[in-house]
C-alpha cells in the first residue's frame, strides 16, 4: 500500500516531465545513430546551458519552500558574475573568484531576507530592488577591456569520459557544472530527508504552527534565503568564469527569470527543476545548432526565440497547476 502511494506521488510530481524526458531519450539515441558528433555537441551544450538555470531554480525553491518569494535571482546572478569576474582579474585565482561570486550572492540573499523577514516589505518589491541595484552597480562600475587570467576548463573524469555519448556529456565538464549536479542531489536530500528540510517546508506551509513547536521561523527563512543567494552567486560565477571568461553588461540575459519558470515547471523540487532546466537548456542548445549549422533556412531571430517561447508556454500552461506553499509571500508576525 505504501509503495503504491509512493508511486502515485512520484507520478503526480514528475509524471509529465518524466514522459517528456523518456521521449527525448529515444529521439537522442536515434539521432546519435545518425550523426554522433552533432548529437554529442548538442547534449554537452544542453547540460552546460542548463547549469545556471537549475542553480537559479534551486535558489528560488529554497526561498519559496520557506515562504519567501525571490524574484531577485536575476540581480543576484548578475552582481555575482561581475564581482567574481573582478576577483579573477585582480587576483588571478579562479577558486577565489568563485568564492567571491558566491559570497556576493549570499550577501544579496541577506539583503532580501532583511527586507522580507525583518522589515516585512512586500517580497516582490524587495526582489525588484535587488534587480535594479545589480543593474545599476554593474553598469556604473563596468570597465571595458578587462580580461581574466583564463576561465575554468573541462576536467575529464578518467575512463568515464571515454564512454560513447554520455561519457563526453556528463564526465568531461568544468568544475561548476559538476558542482551543480552534486548540488541538485544534496538539496533534494536535505529538503526531503532531513530535519532541516522538514522544518523548512513546515515554515513555508504553516509558520505559526511551526513557531508553536519551537521552530524559529525567522532563522529558517534567513538561512534558506542566504544559502539560496550563494547558489545564485555560483550561477553568476558560472556565466563569467566558466561559460564566457569575461563580463558584459546584462550578461545574465533574463536567465534569472527563466530560472523561476524552471522552478515552477519542476514543481519546486530539485529533481523536477533539473529536468525542466535540461529541457530549457536543450532548447537553447538546439537554437544555437540551428543558427550556426545552417540546417534550416529561416531568419535567425525566429530560431533565437525558441528558449523564450518555451518559457512563455510553460508559464501559460503549467504555472496555474502548481500548488504554492500556503504561507508564500506572507510576512510572519509573532503573537
Amino acid at each position: 500500500m505504501e509503495s503504491s502511494l509512493n508511486v502515485n506521488n512520484w507520478l503526480r510530481r514528475y509524471g509529465f516531465l518524466s514522459g517528456v524526458l523518456v521521449i527525448a531519450f529515444v529521439i537522442i539515441v536515434w539521432r546519435y545513430a545518425v550523426d554522433p558528433q552533432v548529437t554529442t555537441a548538442v547534449l554537452a551544450s544542453t547540460l552546460r546551458q542548463s547549469t545556471p538555470l537549475v542553480l537559479g531554480a534551486l535558489c528560488g525553491l529554497l526561498g519559496e519552500r520557506s515562504g519567501v518569494v525571490n524574484i531577485g535571482i536575476e540581480g543576484q546572478m548578475l552582481l555575482a558574475a561581475f564581482i567574481g569576474f573582478l576577483a579573477s582579474v585582480y587576483t588571478g585565482n579562479l577558486a577565489l573568484a568563485i568564492a567571491a561570486g558566491m559570497l556576493t550572492g549570499a550577501l544579496m540573499g541577506l539583503l532580501l531576507a532583511f527586507m522580507s523577514v525583518t522589515l516585512k516589505m512586500d517580497q516582490i518589491i524587495g526582489g525588484t530592488v535587488i534587480n535594479i541595484l545589480a543593474i545599476g552597480l554593474t553598469g556604473y562600475f563596468y570597465t571595458a577591456g578587462l580580461t581574466t587570467q583564463g576561465k575554468l576548463q573541462p576536467i575529464p573524469l578518467g575512463p568515464l569520459a571515454d564512454i560513447p555519448l554520455f561519457g563526453r556529456v556528463f564526465f568531461n565538464n568544468p568544475p561548476i557544472t559538476y558542482a551543480t549536479l552534486i548540488l541538485v542531489m544534496v538539496v533534494h536530500y536535505v529538503l526531503f530527508f532531513t530535519r532541516w528540510g522538514l522544518r523548512t517546508r513546515a515554515v513555508g506551509e504553516h509558520p505559526s504552527a511551526a513557531d508553536t513547536v519551537g521552530i524559529n521561523v525567522f532563522t529558517i527563512r534567513y538561512v534558506n534565503v542566504i544559502i539560496g543567494g550563494a547558489i545564485a552567486g555560483l550561477a553568476g560565477a558560472y556565466l563569467s568564469l566558466e561559460a564566457v571568461g569575461s563580463f558584459e553588461r546584462l550578461m545574465t540575459n533574463g536567465r534569472g527569470f527563466v530560472a523561476l519558470a524552471v522552478m515552477l515547471f519542476g514543481k519546486r523540487t530539485p529533481l523536477g527543476s533539473w529536468g525542466a532546466a535540461l529541457l530549457f537548456g536543450f532548447a537553447s542548445a538546439l537554437q544555437t545548432q540551428l543558427q550556426f549549422g545552417g540546417e534550416i533556412e529561416i531568419p535567425h531571430q525566429f530560431i533565437g526565440m525558441l528558449p523564450y517561447l518555451l518559457t512563455i508556454l510553460v508559464l501559460a500552461g503549467f504555472v496555474g497547476r502548481t500548488r504554492d506553499p500556503k504561507a508564500l509571500g506572507q510576512p510572519y508576525e509573532t503573537e
